[in-house]
């Protein structure tokens, strides 16, 4: 069963006052390891800017949305993130689930 995460995340002031080179050297780094990710079954299916536009949308800047084989690829994705440093920049925050369908999220609903 398939598994996926929704992170949401926004520049944070530590971000901000990062000088460019250190920047760069950071971002290098996420580079590398996102390049690293298809070998875990890990897919990218988006790595975007939000649209600031959208009727009850997010205050967040940008968004990734990732699918998974299993859990955990899923907790290691999760363990790299926060072993980057990359909370201590950016105001984030991530939901994750299985694959699900209607039936069961109309369920869900009713008992909530």
């Amino acid at each position: 069963m398939s598994h996926y995460l929704v992170e949401l995340y926004t520049p944070n002031a530590a971000w901000l006052a990062l000088p460019a080179e250190p920047r760069q050297r950071f971002l290098g780094g996420i580079g590398l390891a996102l390049g690293q990710l298809s070998s875990l079954g890990i897919e990218v299916l988006s790595l975007a800017e939000t649209d600031p536009n959208l009727d009850q949308g997010s205050s967040h800047q940008f968004l990734g949305i990732w699918r998974f084989p299993d859990q955990n690829a899923r907790d290691a994705l999760l363990a790299g993130i926060k072993a980057s440093g990359w909370y201590d920049y950016f105001d984030h925050v991530n939901a994750a689930s299985g694959a699900g369908s209607v039936d069961t999220h109309l369920a869900a609903l009713a008992a909530a």
